[in-house]
């Protein structure tokens, strides 16, 4: 059975992947697009 600590862990790496994925991967079309500012992201 794992730990406490170990579920944690395993946990906070599961998010960071997720968000570095995202970042990176998950929005392809608009990343030309928001370049200058104006591409209504907010």
């Amino acid at each position: 059975m794992m730990s406490f600590q170990e579920i944690i862990v395993y946990l906070l790496l599961g998010f960071a992947v997720a968000f570095l994925w995202k970042k990176f991967f998950g929005k392809k079309k608009k990343d030309k697009d928001c370049g200058d500012g104006d591409c209504g992201c907010h």
